[in-house]
């Protein structure tokens, strides 16, 4: 039999950081999403040959960023958007590495090591964002006390 985890509310403060972040990601993601489906052809550059039918993927994955932002402005929808969005943040890394990589090889893409290692280091951290705000996770704002078996 596993324990139950202690889970203790957020504080006022803390619930309120959260919405905070919330509403700033799901305007990311609403831009970024808008931004896909007016303008496909920067993306269409950065995404790997190995994507099956580019152009309906770039506009899948607008799609898929609008829906999340609505998403996380609902609380129904709340935590399923934060999952979805946060698998999607790691499923759209390969092509954040391809266009880091065209940018070292090739020289193309416009934006410098300056832009591109800062953003791989954030995909992390957006996933982590996306669980947080969503309510999935609390950490680092509220640390779980774990049941402690007896070492006899």
């Amino acid at each position: 039999m596993v324990p139950a985890i202690s889970r203790t509310p957020l504080s006022r403060r803390a619930e309120r950081w959260r919405a905070g972040l919330r509403w700033v990601l799901a305007g990311v993601f609403m831009v970024a999403g808008v931004l896909h489906l007016r303008f496909p052809a920067p993306f269409l550059a950065i995404t790997p040959a190995w994507v099956p039918d580019p152009r309906a993927v770039i506009a899948a994955t607008g799609a898929c960023e609008i829906a999340g932002a609505v998403g996380l402005s609902v609380p129904r929808f709340r935590r399923a958007a934060a999952i979805m969005l946060a698998l999607y943040a790691v499923c759209v890394f390969p092509a954040n590495v391809k266009h880091a990589l065209d940018y070292i090889t090739l020289g193309r893409g416009g934006l410098t090591l300056w832009y591109h290692v800062p953003r791989l280091l954030m995909q992390p951290v957006i996933v982590w964002w996306a669980l947080f705000a969503g309510g999935v996770i609390d950490w680092p704002l509220r640390r779980h006390s774990y049941p402690r078996a007896s070492l006899r």
